[in-house]
């Protein structure tokens, strides 16, 4: 089957979105963004057509049944994909430990990791036996907070001390980030076909294995999007493609706002999805994805725990600056005085929103239809916060938000290319 492909290579995820001779999603595709853009862009295509082919595996069962089995099928495969990733650091743990730690300590450094990786191999192992729950969708996330809390109890103050490891640990998982991911549909399904223990799935997992999926053009788009190894002629700006892609998820959107990582951009567009008007904020962070990223570090949260934290707050704590560079001394002098951190929370997604608020009005306003995009949109918090705003300065609205909001900018970038081989 002949498809095509978009990439939405931003400042903190990387997004890929395949679509069919018909213009439909197969599959979709995340990654965090690397320092290497052309391994973030390949990383995320991977992992877009191993979605795109579980996607066919679904076309071919029928029964509720069955369906659910393919669901588990899927969660037996990112656990494949992730016990591969903990071998491989596990592999560079013990490589670095026989390169720099001290001879004294050689042994007993092995043995602390070799077990926490076991503990963590267990705990995985055990999740996978009970209901799916929400987690991040990434390695270092996923692995990294069981890591140090397995480190903080077994360390020892006097020898293999949790500094010790956790040292260690940050300077092997940029490697194992940053290494092309070798997991192509075939290495895993397999052993997944096996630990789901399903049978009547074969056929259809053999199906999708021999399936041909051959990209007839790929165009890419995003922050990152002058790196990419692309031809000119295959970049968009995302702009267009945030445009096009909310277009196409609700035809009737006419004002689109999209809080990235690294910037924010309220867009209007026409009947076409074609774009008319836009204002941008790309002069830092402020108010964006990586200024939540900074405050979730700050309070030993992970990005995805911000949002339902802030949903707890009782009364908004009003927030002076959105600025990255003082986030941290404003958080810290609110914490001293006892507010409590649901509150700031909520403060500081109102705050976000407030600033977004303005890239709109100078844009045109909002429209009847209005579209939140980016991977912020995910955040409960700030939903609400912009549900508010917007009923407060520009009364009744309709507000669209697919739970797919996140690859929008690949979205639009894919349908660029599918007008490129019509």
């Amino acid at each position: 089957m002949s498809c095509v492909v978009g990439i939405d290579l931003g400042s903190t995820t990387t997004k890929a979105v395949i679509l069919d001779e018909n213009g439909d999603v197969l599959g979709r595709g995340i990654t965090n963004s690397r320092s290497n853009y052309d391994l973030a862009a390949a990383v995320a295509k991977t992992e877009a057509f191993i979605n795109a082919r579980f996607g066919l595996i679904e076309q071919h069962v029928e029964s509720t049944e069955t369906v659910q089995a393919v669901s588990d099928l899927r969660r037996a495969f990112v656990m494949e994909q992730l016990l591969h990733q903990l071998r491989r650091l596990e592999q560079l743990l013990l490589e670095e430990i026989d390169k720099s730690a001290p001879q004294e300590l050689k042994a007993p450094f092995r043995d602390a990791i070799e077990e926490i990786c076991r503990r963590i191999t267990v705990e995985e192992e055990e999740r996978f036996k009970r209901p799916a729950e929400l987690r991040s969708d990434f390695f270092r996330d996923a692995v990294g907070s069981a890591f140090m809390r397995i480190a903080e109890q077994s360390g020892d103050p006097t020898g293999v001390s949790f500094d010790r490891l956790i040292g260690v640990y940050d300077k092997c998982i940029i490697r194992v980030e940053n290494e092309p991911m070798d997991l192509d549909f075939r290495d895993h399904i397999g052993d997944a076909l096996t630990r789901v223990s399903n049978p009547r799935l074969a056929h259809a997992v053999e199906f999708a294995v021999a399936y041909d999926l051959s990209p007839a053009a790929t165009v890419g788009t995003g922050y990152g999007r002058a790196r990419l190894p692309f031809p000119k002629e295959q970049i968009r700006s995302e702009i267009l493609c945030h445009g096009l892609g909310a277009h196409a998820m609700f035809p009737n959107t006419r004002t689109v706002l999209d809080i990235g990582g690294q910037d924010t951009k309220a867009i209007q567009v026409d009947a076409a999805g074609i774009v008319t008007g836009f204002q941008m904020n790309d002069r830092c962070a402020a108010g964006c994805g990586r200024y939540l990223g900074y405050i979730a570090d700050e309070m030993n949260l992970g990005l995805h725990e911000l949002g339902p934290l802030a949903e707890l707050s009782k009364r908004s704590v009003k927030i002076n600056s959105t600025c990255t560079v003082f986030a941290g001394a404003e958080l810290r002098e609110r914490l001293s005085l006892g507010e409590k951190r649901e509150d700031i929370l909520a403060g500081l997604h109102r705050a976000i929103v407030i600033r977004a608020m303005s890239l709109l009005a100078r844009s045109g306003g909002v429209d009847d239809e209005f579209t939140f995009t980016g991977g912020v949109a995910k955040n409960p918090a700030a939903v609400r916060a912009i549900r508010e705003l917007i009923q407060e300065n520009y009364g009744a609205r309709t507000l669209n938000i697919s739970a797919e909001s996140i690859y929008t900018g690949a979205l639009g970038a894919a349908l660029f290319a599918n007008r490129m081989v019509a």
